[in-house]
């Protein structure tokens, strides 16, 4: 774990991070599972799918499932680049991880842009649930809930690690 408790960053940070970050990767390979599942058996049946209109294989599978639903306008659908919304959210939170650990302005920059990147995704596709679904998606919900709680936790790291350098001329 990271030692920045010891450096100044508050210690529900690194908890918090952690915890959503945890959490974030367990969503995303269950929804990778889910949906890899499916492709294999139309039949399968995943634990998220508690009726018609309240189902996340339904929702991992559609167009929308991968690469946003966008990427298919540019290349091809079965192209390498038009991967499943759930291996961009591992990809996320390992690098929201990862980054978390060090103190660097740069890194806190980059987790709070990449943080607004991931809310923009969940706003589009949360308004794809709700108004071209019209399903609800548990798995999809939790994942929003969890970029939210991540931008801010990012917004405040950069503003302490702001005031730490500001401290430090």
């Amino acid at each position: 774990m990271s030692c920045a408790g010891a450096h100044g960053m508050p210690q529900w940070e690194r908890k918090a991070r952690t915890f959503l970050c945890v959490f974030g990767l367990v969503l995303s390979v269950y929804a990778l599972h889910v949906e890899l599942s499916r492709e294999r058996n139309p039949d399968y049946r995943a634990m998220c799918d508690l009726g018609e209109s309240v189902s996340c294989s339904k929702v991992f599978t559609s167009r929308w499932g991968r690469g946003f639903g966008l990427v298919q306008f540019f290349v091809a659908k079965d192209s390498p680049l038009n991967q499943p919304n759930s291996v961009l959210g591992i990809i996320f939170y390992t690098l929201q991880m990862g980054l978390g650990l060090t103190l660097s302005k740069r890194a806190a920059m980059f987790l709070v842009f990449s943080s607004w990147v991931s809310v923009a995704g969940s706003l589009y596709l949360a308004s794809i649930l709700a108004f071209v679904l019209g399903d609800f998606c548990m798995v999809c919900v939790s994942t929003y809930v969890v970029n939210f709680a991540l931008l801010f936790t990012n917004l405040k790291r950069r503003r302490a690690i702001g005031a730490m350098k500001d401290k430090t001329r």
